[in-house]
């Protein structure tokens, strides 16, 4: 009886050890850089790093440009007040008093030429 139990508790220390080896093997290739769960998080790891270097970046530009466009956004409502007085302005001004034969005078533009030749003319 002795003997049986001698060799059952043997049995199962050897197969301890060899559990404990496979528990060992796979351990080791899931801790491995090169192609293992820890090269895995290793490149997870790095590319986490960049995403957050990218999202800084990111952040910068777009409060970079929300100033932009805040500043640009004021000027722009600054024209338009300016542009609303001066139309209110020509409604205080006289109509046009029409030229001769009762036809306004226009002023028509050509392109300068070489030669020199007069910029402006009046037309009727």
């Amino acid at each position: 009886m002795q003997f049986i139990a001698d060799v059952l508790l043997g049995a199962g220390a050897l197969g301890a050890a060899v559990y404990c080896f496979v528990l060992a093997r796979r351990l080791k290739q899931f801790n491995q850089l090169e192609n293992g769960m820890g090269g895995a998080i290793a490149v997870l790891s790095a590319q986490v790093d960049d995403m957050t270097k990218a999202l800084e970046q990111a952040r910068a530009t777009a409060s970079a440009s929300a100033n932009s466009l805040e500043s640009l956004t004021a000027r722009a409502e600054a024209a338009a007040e300016r542009l609303e007085l001066l139309m209110a302005s020509l409604h205080d001004l006289p109509d046009p008093e029409p030229g001769e034969n009762g036809r306004r005078m226009r002023v028509l533009r050509r392109r300068a030429r070489h030669e020199g030749s007069a910029p402006l003319e009046a037309a009727e």
